[in-house]
């Protein structure tokens, strides 16, 4: 009866410990808006999940919810902001005006890789630049695009006025504004919803970079591109307040180790490496690829590009903003970056 008795208390106190254990896990749901079998899903929010996961000993876990299924892609900020997810991964341009310096990194000039865009927009934010437009979260890393250019379904583009009256697809207003300039009709929406609207005609082509000709499978549709780099796209991957501040402290140390520049610079390089995938994939299928270099110097492409910028910061000053002075901080951050790139 003793030894059984024993065996008894031993055996419950086993499936103490593991129920101790299975409660510690915390699983955290993350939404996001690009494919689930995306490059940037699986090497960038997949890998840094499997990263928590490794570093808390199997006590924090990721839910992914790719292609907008837990939130809307204009809607996934405020759902991490809510509590809808738990963490959310972002452009910023799709809630227009929420983030007006944080888009300064968007303007043309500001990047030339999406490393050293993302290293750039990272330090704006260490800097204490961006504090007040994420109050309401608990950033994790920001990343960006490599430059977008512009690709159509049946228009060889050279010059700015070979885009007089199609209609292309803008990611961001800032965007859609310089794509005004040089003549085009922009038309605003989410990345996932690009392709049919190609499809069905809605639009003559659209403002992307070369990752996402390959993550959303624009390259089926367009045969001409005009990689003049025109902006880049800014994202933030943030977390839930109130979802970090109930974890454990030793889960929230595997949160902070896997914040910041370390997961920018990840990003990245992802971006980077998908870019010349994506530009490759259009080559192979023989697609027309005209090369724009330094159009804030070409003579064609000057104007719009330079007036864009002008507006745009004229605008944040409207609004008494310290627009200028981000865009400086961007600069100089966009150099320095460079330089340890280099």
């Amino acid at each position: 009866m003793k030894t059984t008795f024993t065996a008894c208390l031993l055996a419950a106190s086993i499936a103490g410990l593991s129920a101790t254990s299975a409660q510690a896990a915390t699983t955290l749901r993350m939404a996001h808006f690009w494919p689930g079998a995306s490059g940037v899903n699986q090497e960038i929010f997949e890998a840094w999940a499997a990263t928590l996961e490794e570093e808390s000993g199997g006590e924090l876990r990721v839910e992914m919810f790719p292609s907008g299924t837990l939130a809307k892609p204009d809607s996934i900020y405020e759902a991490a902001s809510n509590g809808i997810a738990d963490i959310g991964a972002t452009a910023q341009g799709y809630t227009a005006g929420r983030f007006p310096l944080s888009q300064i990194v968007e303007l043309p000039g500001v990047a030339t890789t999406a490393t050293q865009g993302a290293c750039v927009l990272q330090t704006l934010y260490d800097e204490g630049h961006l504090d007040e437009e994420y109050a309401d979260t608990r950033p994790l890393f920001f990343f960006t695009t490599g430059p977008g250019g512009i690709h159509t379904i049946d228009t060889d583009v050279q010059v700015p006025s070979d885009l007089e009256g199609l209609r292309i697809r803008r990611p961001t207003a800032v965007a859609g504004e310089m794509l005004e300039n040089m003549g085009a009709n922009p038309v605003g929406m989410p990345a996932p919803d690009i392709y049919t609207s190609m499809q069905r005609g809605v639009i003559d082509g659209l403002s992307f970079p070369w990752e996402g000709l390959k993550g959303f499978r624009i390259n089926e549709l367009v045969e001409y591109h005009t990689e003049v780099p025109f902006y880049t796209l800014i994202f933030v991957a943030t977390m839930n307040q109130r979802a970090y501040d109930s974890l454990s402290p030793e889960q929230q140390e595997v949160i902070d180790a896997n914040s910041g520049m370390r997961w920018a610079g990840n990003a990245g390089e992802v971006f980077d490496r998908l870019d010349v995938e994506g530009k490759q994939e259009a080559r192979d299928a023989g697609h027309t690829i005209r090369e724009i270099e330094n159009p804030l110097e070409h003579p064609d492409w000057q104007k719009p590009l330079q007036d864009g910028i002008e507006s745009y910061l004229t605008r944040l000053e409207e609004r008494g903003l310290p627009g200028r002075e981000v865009y400086e901080a961007a600069l100089a951050a966009s150099e320095s970056c460079a330089t340890e790139q280099g």
